[in-house]
């Protein structure tokens, strides 16, 4: 598969852009385990036009972690085609217009999701974004509004034309959030059309090896995308391509998931600085499958997320490795 002039592989896999989740230690290590591609946390137009140095911090990327999406949303032309132009400047290998958040203070202001109740005003802005700049534009959007307004059929084909070179569906609507199931068939429909020439994306549900095979065998897609199941598991990318790729390898122990979740602390925390390394580490403690089902550990996961220096979140984690 291929964006542009870049080579994915076959049946790549990669890492959803998330808020507070894809900063570039957890990239990088989603990249080591096997993401085809990884994305940056989302970044707000707005907020980059107005030059907001927390949101222009979120545009470093490194080398090692190529190919690198930035993904963007806003609500008008302007503010996004400057962002793309803004962004275009960090050499990424891709911009990604973000239609498909659907949390309130995004999709409630028009962005996001919110753009799938104006379709002329979101297909102007990908048309002008994708004639502003020379890096490849693709989009990441929803079934549709809600269930009585499933456009995406027409909506795949729309933006086809307005010059994107992939697609990325996240099977529910709006209206959805992240509850219910992913419904892919929608997903597998818009890949069937003869008229869509552009690789599709599928997202939504992929929660281990069997489910990523599964979406490859039964609609076709040409990658997958995954997002909530990497919270406190960069090792997914392992299981999933070695189940892709025929690879009978031995899973990792639940010792050597700890180390890893070890490493991503101390990445994060120099990378930023102890206080904020410590809460980008915290959503995958939180989240982290290793320490699931453990008796009375509730006290112990208590400390782990109240710890705030270093060296006490280390120990802690530490005294839990005799319990995994």
């Amino acid at each position: 598969m291929r964006i542009g002039n870049i080579d994915l592989g076959e049946r790549p896999v990669f890492l959803a852009p998330m808020e507070d989740v894809t900063d570039i230690g957890f990239r990088l290590l989603c990249k080591r385990f096997g993401a085809s591609m990884v994305y940056t946390e989302f970044v707000s137009a707005e907020a980059l036009v107005r030059d907001v140095a927390s949101t222009v911090r979120k545009l470093q990327i490194s080398d090692e972690e190529r190919p690198v999406g930035i993904q963007i949303y806003g609500r008008t032309v302007d503010a996004m085609v400057e962002a793309a132009k803004i962004v275009e400047q960090a050499h990424p290998d891709v911009i990604d217009l973000n239609f498909g958040c659907p949390v309130k203070k995004v999709a409630s202001k028009g962005a996001g999701a919110g753009m799938l109740q104006n379709i002329p005003l979101l297909l102007e802005i990908t048309l002008e974004v994708v004639k502003a700049v020379k890096v490849p534009v693709t989009v990441k959007t929803r079934l549709g509004w809600n269930h009585e307004q499933l456009i995406i059929t027409t909506l795949a084909e729309q933006l086809q034309d307005c010059g994107i070179q992939a697609l990325t569906i996240h099977g529910r609507t709006r209206s959805q959030m992240y509850t219910g199931e992913a419904d892919w068939t929608l997903i597998g429909e818009v890949k069937r059309n003869p008229r869509i020439t552009i690789p599709i994306i599928g997202n939504g549900d992929i929660t281990s090896a069997e489910t990523a095979v599964n979406a490859f065998s039964n609609y076709g897609v040409d990658a997958i995308m995954v997002g909530r199941a990497t919270f406190g598991c960069p090792w997914i990318f392992k299981d999933i391509r070695d189940a892709l790729d025929g690879n009978k390898k031995q899973p990792l122990t639940n010792d050597e998931k700890l180390d890893i979740l070890e490493e991503l602390l101390h990445i994060n925390v120099e990378r930023i600085d102890e206080q904020r390394g410590i809460l980008h580490t915290r959503r995958h403690l939180a989240a982290t499958p290793i320490f699931k089902g453990i008796p009375n550990f509730r006290p112990t996961r208590i400390a782990m997320l109240r710890a705030t220096h270093m060296d006490e979140l280390l120990a802690i984690l530490e005294e839990s490795r005799s319990l995994i």
